[in-house]
């Protein structure tokens, strides 16, 4: 008897084993190389979409507390750290509530000067250039709707992103002048109108709280369509956005 136990013993404990690696394995990429993130809302439009889900590289930034898992208090700081760039597309623990991600387009860096003043974005007192780039029409139910108003804008750095702004005269669209603190950044969704960003109540964000680099969409679905909902993906897979690059 004990003969015949022992190799399915042996089978079982080598299945575990598998099991045990394979998830270390999958907690060491997801730590230290990347992170899935879901995109809950619109204030990304229209470069990225409501149900699009994307790889967030972790080691663009190097790391702090929030890389790793329930954000174990072990250091202060970053390791291995390097500045994003303006107009890098960055997720990070929110400043007044660090349970919670969120993910914005850096305009600011550390002791930039931000206003926005008609709608246009000002940094260290120069207008970043504007131009209308056609319309944009959403297949998110709730938000912004049909024909709305693209302008591209270009960084004096090359990086070059299109944006919504659906009315000229939102609150967003006139602040006062912003200076961002050393070790700071100032955030902003390219959906101007509708985006809680530094404009508001984000404030700025400090170095640590950063993630990661937006990096590819890996898997988009379209129409409010649930990631359960697999029998709706063939019909609302957002095709031309698999594997695209986040810029």
């Amino acid at each position: 008897m004990s003969d015949k136990t022992e190799p399915k013993q042996t089978a079982l404990w080598e299945n575990i084993k598998v099991v045990i690696q394979a998830l270390l394995l999958a907690m060491v990429i997801r730590t230290v190389l990347f992170q899935p993130f879901t995109i809950p809302s619109g204030s990304m439009m229209p470069t990225l979409l409501v149900g699009d889900y994307l790889f967030v590289n972790k080691f663009s930034y190097g790391y702090s507390k929030y890389s790793l898992p329930f954000s174990p208090n072990l250091f202060s700081g970053r390791i291995f750290a390097s500045e994003p760039a303006r107009g890098d597309i960055v997720v990070f623990r929110l400043p007044s509530d660090t349970s919670i991600d969120y993910i914005k387009r850096v305009v600011g860096l550390p002791g930039d000067r931000i206003q926005v003043t008609n709608g246009v974005l000002f940094i260290n007192g120069k207008p970043v250039p504007k131009v209308e780039d056609g319309k944009f029409t959403s297949d998110y139910g709730q938000e912004p709707g049909s024909d709305i108003p693209v302008y591209r804008e270009t960084m004096d750095n090359g990086v070059t992103y299109d944006t919504l702004d659906q009315s000229p005269v939102s609150l967003g669209d006139n602040t006062r002048e912003f200076i961002v603190p050393e070790g700071h950044y100032f955030m902003m969704g390219d959906n101007r109108d509708n985006s809680l960003d530094s404009r508001f109540t984000v404030g700025f964000v400090p170095a640590e709280n950063l993630i990661g680099k937006a990096s590819v969409i890996f898997f988009s679905l379209g129409n409010d369509t649930s990631f359960r909902e697999v029998w709706k993906w063939p019909t609302n897979m957002r095709w031309d956005r698999l594997f695209k690059s986040v810029q």
